[in-house]
């Protein structure tokens, strides 16, 4: 099963406030979205379950034909993920694949590399970009060790793995890795090849004169010296 977690969209990406307003920030949430879906539907999954309750989201799942876990709690995206992760055994599921709904360059053989390299019995992680958080986990049996995401959760999650004994792989892959939270994830994202619905509005926003200024600005306050 690939579980696609989705919290309230309307409240997206509140790390690009200060260059995008909340209306820019939900429909680019949602561009990422439906980029993700696509190539997951091109992969042709036979079991996909977006775990929210957002209406956004509950649309795509419509469109795209995949099942929905309810999150009625919306409360974080590691409660969500055990939650799901329970119904997924309730059903005799044995292996989870979880992705996020914000890694837009993602691709179809990305997912099928993670499937192809995926022990018997034990975990494959993707890390992001920075190698400090965790954009793709499998999981194989579904409970071999609980997810907790975050900015640094790369190395519990790795640490976690190693501890159940079972076979650990870490995959690097460039789709999966750019996850956009920052605005120079942003940037990389308008950068990169590709004529994604997300990468378009990454573009408009960031050749928009009143926006340089911003960029720069938030570019700036991550420089702790300069020599």
């Amino acid at each position: 099963m690939i579980l696609i977690p989705v919290k309230d969209l309307s409240k997206a990406k509140q790390r690009l406030a200060t260059i995008a307003e909340q209306s820019w920030r939900t429909e680019f949430a949602q561009a990422m979205l439906a980029d993700v879906l696509e190539q997951v539907a091109s992969f042709g999954a036979d079991d996909v379950s977006l775990v929210t309750s957002d209406s956004c989201a509950l649309e795509l799942t419509q469109r795209f034909g995949f099942d929905v876990i309810r999150d009625y709690s919306s409360h974080s995206e590691t409660d969500a993920i055990d939650m799901a992760t329970r119904e997924c055994e309730s059903r005799g599921i044995d292996t989870t694949l979880v992705i996020p709904g914000d890694i837009p360059l993602l691709s179809a053989s990305e997912i099928q590399s993670i499937y192809e390299n995926a022990p018997v019995t034990g975990s494959v992680l993707v890390p992001s970009h920075d190698k400090r958080g965790t954009n793709a986990a499998l999981r194989r049996p579904a409970s071999l060790f609980p997810l907790r995401f975050g900015n640094d959760s790369f190395m519990p999650h790795l640490s976690a793995a190693i501890a159940t004994e079972k076979s650990c792989i870490i995959l690097s892959l460039p789709g999966i890795a750019l996850d956009i939270d920052t605005p120079d994830d942003l940037l990389r994202l308008a950068h990169s090849s590709g004529e994604k619905r997300s990468q378009i509005l990454a573009r408009q926003l960031t050749r928009s004169a009143p926006v340089e200024t911003a960029f720069a600005q938030a570019d700036d306050s991550s420089v702790v010296a300069k020599i």
